[in-house]
């Protein structure tokens, strides 16, 4: 290891609190990946939770990889220096398990590049009994785990709570079993994938017409796996904290789980459902415990202001002499009291996702907002105290039409109600966030195309020449082609797998998946018809298709 490693680890290290150190002596050794950088990893809760709920283990060993900063990235390929895990710098590939948490498609190809760099073989079949166990969890992958299918040698399917005891124990009794035999074993768990128990077949005109079991046991679907009591589990990401991630010394707080909300585009209502808001009892003891130690305390949730006591838990917050903040609120549960809090609490700040600029095509995807409720929540939060807005808006949704200056009408709405309700005592300021619709798994609008890059090219150039017009605005936003990618991991089989191995040895995926021998608009561009078997669906994530189908036929009339 060269000097300038170990001194960048040393530095990481020196920051945290509650790091977990523990000898490595007869115990299982795991080292929970993820794939994207530090900062970025240590802001998600779920990762978190999982490093504690492992290391709670007498006999599990559980360390963490990031990928590495480019500067890092150069050191390691200059010194030809395997990846190291943080705790007791050890290469990957001397671990029992490599575990990635996978909570977004575009990091998949990042998967690729660490297990290279960690000296494990990137294919899953070409791994022996010396070399560590592939596995992943997290958001992404349970709602397809095809694409990184032949990378993966087992995928936990659903909330990992639920599932890391079974798979510990798996683990106990077949560890010295064949690694054919282990796998075997692990897939007689329910919500255990085990991608190379499974042969996909095409039909001739390159649609997926099965994904066929091998062997007796094998399930022909895996269930999704998720908790019922929420008491259970832990729903606070101390006592590991760093300045360095994204949130600093926030302590995070899950606030509940799921979302009572249906709208068509989002996966949230299939992956996490049913909705589980967690009791204000043990959200204020956490709170407490959080507040302890930082004196901030950072409220996560897909439906945060829809706990039913939510407004109770920001007043214990504040009666403690504690401050919190929200990444988003939903516009309907804006009250003054809940808007008096945020700003009492200094979040100058506050987020609300319209998603579409008109009340018609908000209908469409079930977002179910009226205009009226959006400007109400604006005027709530200016006279609470809120002067920065941030707006969430997509573009290419089904049906959008005159999307784009349906955004700009309500933007100008929306700055004249901040504008009358601050009465000049301060400048309001809008930042508006555009992404591309992205069609996902397991919701109505999975048969729906992408629009095109080229087309939402135009359309966000468009918006900014709107918005440009607006005062104390300004325009984020995502680049098209980083949405076709999504859409195409989040759609793909293990072709697009395949392929992605390709790009990533010759050194540039995104180009050659431009050019590779398939063509990607085969997933992402064409519309599906409403037989047509995705690749997901060897995963029972609880929903039918039916009432799938039946809902994008209402998002698509008229």
């Amino acid at each position: 290891m060269s000097f300038y490693i170990k001194r960048r680890y040393e530095e990481l290290l020196s920051h945290e609190r509650g790091t977990v150190h523990k000898d490595w002596g007869g115990k299982i050794t795991i080292c929970l990946v993820f794939p994207n950088r530090y900062r970025v990893g240590m802001s998600n809760l779920g990762f978190q939770l999982i490093y504690a709920l492992l290391n709670a283990h007498p006999d599990v060993v559980c360390e963490r990889a990031f990928l590495p900063e480019k500067d890092l990235l150069e050191e390691y390929l200059r010194t030809q220096t395997p990846l190291l895990s943080l705790e007791s710098r050890r290469p990957l590939n001397q671990f029992h398990v490599v575990a990635f948490s996978l909570p977004f498609e575009n990091d998949y190809p990042n998967l690729l590049e660490i297990l290279h760099l960690g000296r494990v073989p990137v294919f899953s079949s070409e791994r022996g009994p010396r070399d560590p166990l592939v596995v992943a969890g997290g958001a992404a992958i349970t709602m397809n785990p095809e694409p990184l299918a032949p990378f993966l040698d087992c995928v936990l399917i659903g909330e990992g709570e639920e599932l890391v005891e079974e798979f510990l124990e798996g683990l106990r009794r077949s560890w010295d079993s064949p690694r054919k035999d282990l796998l075997k074993e692990l897939a007689l768990i329910p919500g255990i994938y085990v991608p190379s128990l499974y042969e996909p077949r095409w039909g001739t005109d390159g649609t997926l017409q099965e994904i066929r079991p091998l062997g007796t046991g094998v399930p022909e679907r895996v269930p999704r796996r998720w908790l019922q009591d929420l008491r259970t589990s832990t729903l606070i990401s101390s006592p590991l904290l760093t300045p360095e991630a994204e949130f600093g010394e926030t302590v995070l707080i899950e606030v509940g789980r799921g979302c009572p909300y249906r709208c068509r585009f989002c996966a949230v209502r299939t992956l996490y459902d049913p909705f589980r808001p967690r009791p204000l009892e043990a959200l204020e003891r956490a709170a407490e415990e959080g507040l302890g130690q930082t004196g901030k305390v950072g409220l996560l949730g897909a439906a945060v202001a829809s706990h039913p006591q939510f407004e109770e838990l920001c007043r214990h917050i504040l009666s403690e002499g504690g401050s919190f903040s929200v990444a988003s609120l939903r516009a309907d549960r804006v009250t003054p009291e809940v808007a008096r809090a945020l700003a009492e609490a200094g979040q100058l700040q506050a987020t609300l996702a319209p998603e579409a600029g008109s009340e018609a095509l908000r209908q469409r995807i079930a977002k179910g907002l009226l205009d009226e409720e959006i400007l109400e929540a604006v005027r709530n939060l200016a006279e609470g105290g809120i002067t920065t807005l941030k707006l969430y808006f997509m573009v290419g949704l089904p049906g959008g039409g005159e999307e784009v200056k349906e955004i700009a009408a309500l933007v100008r709405r929306i700055r004249h109600q901040m504008t009358v309700a601050l009465k000049g005592r301060r400048r309001e300021e809008l930042i508006v966030s555009v992404n591309p619709f992205v069609p996902k798994p397991w919701t109505p609008l999975q048969w729906h195309p992408y629009e095109g890059v080229k087309r939402l090219r135009q359309k966000i150039k468009a918006l900014k020449r709107e918005l440009q017009k607006v005062p104390n605005c300004r325009l984020l936003h995502d680049l098209p082609k980083w949405g076709y990618f999504q859409a195409l991991f989040s759609l793909g089989d293990r072709r697009v797998g395949l392929s992605l191995y390709r790009g990533w040895r010759e050194g540039d995926w995104p180009r050659y998946l431009k050019t590779a021998p398939f063509n990607p608009d085969f997933w992402v561009m064409r519309p599906k018809g409403k037989d047509e078997r995705f690749p997901f669906e060897v995963i029972d994530i609880g929903v039918e298709r039916q009432f799938l189908w039946e809902e994008y036929q209402r998002a698509m009339s008229p």
